[in-house]
């Protein structure tokens, strides 16, 4: 059955299986050589970009058998066993893992699993390992409602800077794919021969990993139309028609799927497919399912930040802590806790969540943008924050809003206007931030509050003027010129 989901959910390692003949394997090491193998399983692990993955482990489990074989130099591999049901585990240095299964193989059949690999984030080693068990939170979930009401578990209203983390927290980028050359070779193929069911699944996984929906759906279709009760290329229909908008189509798929065998992906699928369609509670309780099931760090942290979106901030902490215990080296847990706190009133916590989130993958920036976002909060007094955001300005330069940000968390420290020194750096900072994106609304208008405060009207009447022909919503920005404007005469 399926064990994961397209990379447009998650950013997890993506596998993709073809059912096709194969003849040849060898007995590995462990099997019971009293039954003669008449099945096998081969297949080959690659990267996103195509590249073999040799050295790989793939872990085999079922009929009371544990193997794990490795690819060779191409990254190949092929095993004999008796028949019966397994499921495959793929993993290698520096990628995240991948699973598919269970799998049936009868006599005399062969079946093929090949597996795309992505590239792991670096995190700090750890000796805890993933949950064998699942910790039923205590809370329930009625905080969640519809969308035209969303009042959640905090309390107070919610400012749109805000409001804005928690859609911040799940939108991270997810990095590059299969490169066009990679694209097109398999369009090509699947073009050339448009009944060959292996040519059109393989191009719309390909395209359904590069963010293409609705060129993928064509390739799917196809694919399903070849072999209709084939389970992983119905789940993956599921997942182009929900990235492309077509949610009925989608949720459509799902129950042939899970008459079969009920699955975690599956249950994921349909909360991502539910909240997409304006089901947040609905979507809520699929997500929690599919962390019971499977209490992975991707798992627990998407049902957490389905409750943070919604502002159902305590269950969405204690989901987040939950999270943190079992799987400390995950950065994007603790960011997710950051931001629950913050949600919470707890500022002090959330900038030391964040922070650990930063520490662990000191070159990603989602973790400093988080930061940056909750400054509104900041007192002046966190040296961890300034800290921490030097460092982000200082390993990416070329990013606005790192330049920007840290201009921030040193203007809030200054010694007042006598600060000359402070007021140069942070002048240099915005300047640079604005130089990188011309459309740096917030930029300009720093400018125009560190101009005023040296009196130097004209120059902050004109970075008003910019911030305001950025965004005209800038509410401060008007005061602010209304002010300059009036003691300029």
């Amino acid at each position: 059955m399926i064990a994961l989901r397209a990379r447009c959910l998650r950013p997890l390692g993506i596998v993709y299986a073809a059912l096709i003949a194969a003849a040849w394997g060898v007995v590995p090491q462990g099997q019971a050589q009293s039954v003669p193998a008449s099945a096998s399983l081969t297949g080959c692990i690659r990267d996103v970009q195509g590249r073999a993955v040799a050295k790989a482990t793939i872990k085999i489990n079922g009929n009371n058998l544990h193997l794990s074989p490795q690819t060779d130099a191409a990254g190949n591999y092929s095993i004999s066993l008796v028949p019966g049901t397994y499921s495959a585990h793929a993993e290698a240095a520096g990628f995240e893992p991948a699973s598919f299964g269970p799998v049936t193989i009868t006599k005399d059949e062969s079946k093929t699993i090949n597996f795309v690999l992505r590239l792991q984030a670096p995190q700090p080693q750890s000796s805890l390992g993933a949950p064998n068990f699942f910790d039923q939170p205590q809370f329930t979930i009625a905080g969640v409602r519809d969308t035209s009401n969303l009042s959640g578990h905090a309390s107070g209203s919610m400012g749109p800077a805000r409001a804005s983390l928690a859609k911040e927290l799940t939108s991270a980028p997810v990095g590059a794919t299969s490169d066009a050359a990679l694209e097109q070779a398999a369009r090509d193929a699947a073009d050339r021969e448009p009944n060959n069911f292996e040519a059109n699944y393989r191009a719309g996984v390909l395209l359904l990993q590069n963010f293409q929906p609705r060129d993928a759906l064509a390739y799917l279709q196809r694919a399903n139309s070849l072999r209709p009760d084939d389970d992983l290329s119905s789940f993956q229909l599921a997942q182009a028609f929900a990235d492309a908008g077509e949610y009925n189509n989608a949720r459509a798929l799902i129950p042939r799927l899970q008459s079969k065998r009920d699955s975690a992906d599956l249950h994921h699928l349909l909360g991502n497919i539910q909240e997409k369609a304006g089901n947040p509670l609905v979507a809520v309780r699929e997500l929690q399912e599919a962390a019971k099931l499977d209490p992975s760090e991707a798992n627990i942290f998407d049902w957490g930040a389905e409750l943070l979106s919604h502002r159902a901030i305590e269950p969405a902490i204690q989901v987040f802590s939950n999270g943190t215990r079992r799987f400390p080296a995950s950065g994007r847990m603790r960011a997710g806790l950051g931001v629950a706190s913050y949600e919470l009133g707890s500022y002090e916590a959330a900038v030391r969540y964040l922070c650990e989130a930063a520490d662990m993958n000191p070159r990603d920036s989602n973790a400093y943008l988080l930061l940056g976002e909750m400054q509104n909060a900041d007192n002046g007094q966190s040296n961890l924050l300034r800290n921490t955001l030097e460092r982000f300005a200082r390993l990416q330069p070329e990013n606005p809003w790192a330049n920007y940000y840290y201009a921030v968390v040193l203007w809030k420290r200054r010694k007042g206007a006598e600060d000359t020194a402070t007021s140069a750096q942070v002048e240099s900072l915005l300047h640079r931030a604005v130089r990188l994106d011309p459309t740096l609304a917030n930029g300009y208008f720093q400018l125009g509050v560190l101009y005023s405060e040296r009196k130097d009207l004209s120059r902050a009447i004109s970075s008003y003027q910019s911030a305001l022909k950025i965004d005209s919503e800038l509410a401060e920005a008007h005061y602010r010129l209304a002010h300059a404007y009036m003691l300029n005469g």
